[in-house]
């Protein structure tokens, strides 16, 4: 069993989804977490259900002043964060790009992209200093293979399939593990947010097929960072049983 008593997990993105199960998980094995979120009522209901063995910010993490003051302003019990999970993230739009809204497209880069720079900029320092950590950055296989309307999305997951491989590199030599998870299909709000607040969206997509609960996506973040110290989970690829990849695409004429 994984000791995580002496573990800081800093979690963006905690208010619905994965980023509220990661940290129900995390909390649940004995670490102690800071959940951050724009939705200041679902943090302080998380801290209402979690304890105080969990801190709560209102954090918004394209604003990168305020997650500055943020991770400066910690707790002393919450200030050396010794893992990361880079979860905050969205995407809006979903038509083609020269249709659809250019405001649209830049608050996913500036959320998906800048967002996880402006986190990762304030926290990894002090994880070098203490020789110590994992970074989790939450990818997607938009980033990996091709779907029609996702242009812009799969370009910011793009970036943070190569950012955490970049990343790894320059670390090496340092006792800290970064890990993309890039999933498929996982039952949160990122169809309601996509389908701009229609709670049917997610209902009509997973009509059919069982996709991942945000649970069982938290149980496989945790599973890779209780490995071994010196076993680092560079990339994993997740996916419902019953989704794959598309097939080519043709155009005909006739």
């Amino acid at each position: 069993m994984t000791n995580v008593s002496n573990d800081v997990v800093f979690v963006t993105g905690a208010t619905s989804g994965m980023g509220a199960a990661i940290t129900r998980r995390f909390i649940d094995e004995g670490a102690r977490v800071v959940a951050t979120g724009r939705r200041t009522d679902r943090l302080d209901a998380l801290r209402n259900e979690l304890g105080a063995r969990l801190h709560t910010a209102t954090l918004d993490v394209r604003d990168r002043d305020a997650v500055g003051q943020c991770v400066a302003a910690l707790p002393p019990d919450f200030a050396e964060i010794s893992v990361l999970v880079n979860n905050a993230g969205l995407s809006l739009g979903g038509g083609k790009f020269h249709e659809d809204d250019l405001d649209d497209m830049l608050t996913m880069i500036d959320t998906n992209i800048k967002g996880v720079v402006h986190v990762t900029h304030a926290i990894l320092p002090g994880m070098v200093k203490r020789d110590r950590g994992h970074v989790f950055n939450i990818g997607s296989v938009g980033g990996v293979y091709t779907t029609p309307g996702n242009s812009i999305y799969g370009s910011t997951k793009s970036f943070l399939h190569l950012f955490t491989l970049d990343l790894r590199a320059e670390l090496l030599g340092h006792h800290i593990r970064v890990t993309v998870l890039e999933p498929g299909a996982v039952d949160t709000e990122f169809f309601e947010v996509r389908a701009r607040g229609d709670k049917s969206a997610l209902e009509n997509f997973k009509r059919g097929f069982r996709i991942i609960a945000a649970e069982e996506f938290a149980d496989i973040l945790f599973y890779a960072y209780a490995l071994p110290p010196h076993v680092n989970a560079n990339i994993i690829e997740i996916m419902p049983t019953d989704q794959n990849w598309n097939r080519v695409a043709i155009h005909r004429t006739t």
